[in-house]
């Protein structure tokens, strides 16, 4: 399945523990899916790990695993829609001893409702746009200025969806994402002058619980979370501006032909 959407997953361990040799690196969403696997693997590469997610009880499971493959992981349950939880984490890890030097922005929340189903439910939206999009830049300008003073590297992990033509049904997911891509894009410029690496990673679907309760999705190509946090590793090595499926440049230049055949059809299902 990997051919399908990105044919090289492969990096050098070696390369990546000389990478990570001293370093700590935080990881949003890391109890489930995509940050979990992330996790396991940067502690065997021997990185310092700081866990956030909001189910503290699975976070304690992961560490668990990470101590018993004789790794380092410090927890710190956080619920990003709260700008009070984000802004006493920051006051935690400002006061932990050393600092941290990369960042992957992995916690999200997906969204599938149409909008006639969601007239009543601005809370839809807001708790979307707050973890998807508010929450991760509050936590970033906290730890921008020690991600500067140590050369840092921020990992986003985006969906290809927001470099395609908009499906309906996903407003709140799309408008969420996309606003945080067009700030991240629009920072980079001036985190690199800074000497921060900027890395956007655009995925397509991965097999994680955010997909399952769309069941048209059940059936169809997708990526294991353990193939993204090898994409991940492999970026963290490499510190490329972006990685996106091979065949992502021909899928934006055929959304936007096709773009109005595609409304018409999404239209009558």
């Amino acid at each position: 399945m990997s051919l399908l959407f990105f044919p090289f997953l492969g990096y050098s361990q070696a390369r990546l523990r000389q990478q990570l040799a001293g370093k700590t690196v935080l990881i949003t969403g890391a109890s489930y899916g995509i940050g979990e696997s992330l996790a396991l693997r940067l502690a065997d590469a021997g990185a310092t790990l700081l866990l956030v997610a909001r189910t503290a009880e699975k976070l304690g499971e992961v560490q668990q695993q990470i101590a018993a493959r004789g790794g380092r992981a410090e927890t710190f349950p956080c619920d990003l829609t709260q700008p009070g939880e984000v802004a006493a984490l920051l006051a935690i890890l400002q006061q932990r001893a050393g600092g941290v030097d990369i960042v992957v922005s992995n916690a999200g929340k997906s969204i599938r409702r149409s909008l006639f189903d969601s007239l009543d439910r601005l809370h839809d939206f807001t708790r979307t746009m707050n973890l998807n999009y508010v929450g991760p830049v509050q936590l970033l300008l906290g730890l921008i200025p020690t991600l500067a003073a140590r050369q840092g590297h921020i990992i986003n992990i985006s969906s290809i969806s927001v470099l395609l033509a908009p499906l309906p049904k996903w407003a709140a997911y799309l408008a969420s994402k996309g606003a945080f891509d067009q700030w991240f894009r629009a920072v980079a410029p001036e985190l690199n002058a800074r000497g921060v690496s900027t890395t956007t990673i655009y995925l397509p679907l991965v097999r994680t619980r955010m997909i399952a309760p769309t069941a048209a999705y059940r059936s169809m190509p997708a990526m294991e979370a353990d193939d993204v946090a090898r994409l991940i590793c492999r970026a963290i090595v490499a510190r490329g501006r972006t990685y996106g499926p091979w065949w992502l440049m021909a899928g934006q230049l055929a959304s936007v032909i096709l773009r109005r055949p595609w409304e018409i059809l999404t239209a009558r299902q």
